[in-house]
């Protein structure tokens, strides 16, 4: 088993949801985040025309866990789904998993994603 963790711009997540659905991911772990890449942050101006610069961005975090033999497909997926071609599209790490437990009937290994 794999996790899949992805970075992504906020707009995007219905998009990636839908696109994973489609090919059989239902379940996911979504978190509101903040963070900076190569974006660095912009600049912006309040209502009373003050500059100010924010360093640190909107980002939402998918997190799944999926078979192995499906990895490369589920990462496809995403990429198709979120990119946009413009800096901050995001990031995808993958981690390898020993073991998921569904704590509600104590089945583990695969049967339990």
């Amino acid at each position: 088993m794999t996790k899949i963790e992805c970075i992504l711009r906020p707009n995007k997540i219905l998009e990636v949801k839908d696109a994973l659905g489609g090919i059989g991911i239902t379940g996911m772990t979504v978190t509101e985040a903040i963070g900076c890449g190569l974006q660095k942050g912009h600049l912006d101006i309040d209502n009373w025309d003050t500059e100010y610069n924010i360093t640190l961005l909107p980002k939402t975090k998918i997190e799944i866990v999926v078979l192995d033999s499906i990895v490369d497909k589920v990462i496809e997926v995403i990429i198709k789904a979120a990119r946009t071609g413009e800096i901050g599209d995001g990031k995808i790490f993958t981690y390898p998993v020993e073991n998921a437990v569904r704590i509600r009937t104590g089945e583990s290994g695969e049967t339990a994603l």
